[in-house]
């Protein structure tokens, strides 16, 4: 059993009670809610499992240390005080990032990153009369400094390196594609698990139908990754990240039900399946070149129906009433005994859908503010009010 300690799950706003029951269920200990943040207790080996499973992470921090500071100088000052070379050696790379919401401080994220990179370097120089270079790209160390709004500045070891979302399944996407994260949260949210059908009726290059795949499946979202930051780290254990690898996926499973895609594109149908087969899910998905307000439900039993419609730029402003009637009228005449959601940021549209919600979740897609709504489609959903609620 290795000797626990702090770690900091970035994630997206809205998303933060689904990523802190992920943690739960993976065995983090300590698990505290923040705002797109969870902080969380685990080892080293449960630090390279949160980065290989977790589906609503972005990033996952070590904080290393943690100070007061009411001006630049002081956190110059305290940053020459780390012993640096017990994460990186002199002849090694690094990069900076930083954060601020204190107002001692310069919002300027830029420079905040700037004087973290000069107090690492000058460390290395007073010591070691030689310095690390700095590497954007693909750095051996990654180091966040964030400084909150009392001026509490904690420095933190990016475990992760790039965005969590970047699963490394997507060869192609077409416009504005949802987050891979934001994808697989809308999924949780929606309580599938893998024990109901489940359909995309509008797939475009199939995010969700595969991060729906890897939930029923259990497959870890990031099996498909090339590599994470940590693998770069001076106590990196690799046969402990495989063997966590290992056990991972013994714990894969086949699912249960169906899952399916439609879209009308022929180039979305074509980028989906590039994408599956990428995700190597062929097997598992069926994707079909269908027009969803053609379409009926054709598998039996309870259904999950997903989908992120094209919304704001993406539809014409004289398409919204007909599109969104068209969606309602699609459900309830052709979709019974199914669960119906989807994501939209046109809150005022909803009311065309002539069904009524049986939830509402406010959730961000970008800087986007949106609902991801739900509708119960029963065989009595024909009469249902056209007063949405």
């Amino acid at each position: 059993m290795g000797v626990n300690f702090k770690m900091v799950a970035i994630t997206l706003q809205g998303l933060e009670e689904v990523l802190s029951n992920e943690l739960k269920q993976l065995g983090a200990q300590d698990v505290k809610a923040g705002v797109r943040m969870v902080e969380f207790v685990g080892d080293e080996g449960f630090m390279y499992k949160a980065n290989l499973y977790l589906r609503t992470a972005i990033r996952i921090l070590k904080p290393i240390i943690k100070f007061k500071v009411r001006n630049e100088h002081d956190l110059y000052k305290n940053l020459l005080k780390i012993r640096w070379e017990k994460y990186m050696e002199v002849t090694g790379t690094f990069a900076t990032k930083g954060t601020n919401q204190f107002n001692g401080i310069t919002s300027n994220t830029h420079y905040l990153a700037l004087k973290t990179k000069d107090a690492i370097a000058d460390y290395f120089m007073s010591k070691y009369d030689a310095r690390p270079n700095v590497d954007i790209k693909h750095p051996d160390l990654k180091v966040n400094v964030h400084i909150d709004r009392y001026g509490f500045c904690t420095v933190s070891l990016d475990s992760s390196g790039d965005s969590l979302h970047k699963r490394g399944y997507r060869v192609n996407t077409n416009l504005a594609p949802i987050n891979e994260v934001l994808a697989a949260g809308l999924v949780l949210l929606s309580g599938y698990n893998g024990d109901q059908n489940f359909i995309d009726p509008m797939c475009g290059s199939a995010t969700i139908l595969i991060e729906a795949t890897m939930i029923a499946c259990n497959i870890p979202s990031n099996i498909n990754r090339k590599e994470f930051a940590f693998e770069k780290w001076k106590d990196y254990d690799e046969n402990l990240f495989f063997a966590i690898q290992d056990s991972l996926i013994k714990k894969i499973r086949d699912p249960q039900r169906k899952i399916m895609g439609f879209d009308k594109a022929p180039s979305a149908v074509r980028k989906a399946n590039e994408n599956i087969a990428s995700a190597n899910l062929e097997e598992f998905i069926g994707i079909h070149h269908i027009n969803f307000f053609n379409s009926k439900k054709e598998v039996f039993g309870p259904t999950t129906i997903l989908f992120n419609p094209p919304y704001g730029e993406r539809l014409k402003l004289d398409d919204i009433e007909g599109f969104y009637r068209s969606i309602g009228d699609t459900l309830k005449h052709h979709y019974s005994d199914s669960s119906a959601w989807f994501i939209t940021s046109d809150i005022e549209a909803l009311k065309f859908v002539g069904l009524r919600t049986s939830r509402r979740i406010a959730i961000k897609n970008s800087d986007l503010d949106c609902k991801f709504v739900k509708y119960e489609i029963y065989e009595g959903s024909k009469k249902a009010s056209k007063n949405d609620n």
